[in-house]
């Protein structure tokens, strides 16, 4: 995974005020950090650009083996 490339188009996304990027890699939908912070909370379901802190997505049912995107390889 070309991380920069998807911080890239992630940003692009954010700038234009999108929900969410098709990753292009894997073809899926992504959601980025606006889309979250806008939603008000965290799901806990461990989503890449998720914007609130470890302890919140923790609290909110984040799996504790569940890795962040920065972590992937």
């Amino acid at each position: 995974m070309d991380k920069a490339r998807i911080q890239r188009i992630h940003d692009s996304a954010s700038q234009r005020g999108d929900s969410s990027y098709i990753d292009p890699s894997s073809g899926l939908l992504v959601m980025t950090a606006a889309y979250h912070l806008r939603r008000g909370f965290c799901c806990g379901a461990g989503c890449r650009h998720c914007p609130y802190p470890p302890d919140v997505q923790a609290e909110a049912g984040r799996p504790a083996d569940s890795a962040s995107w920065e972590q992937e390889r």
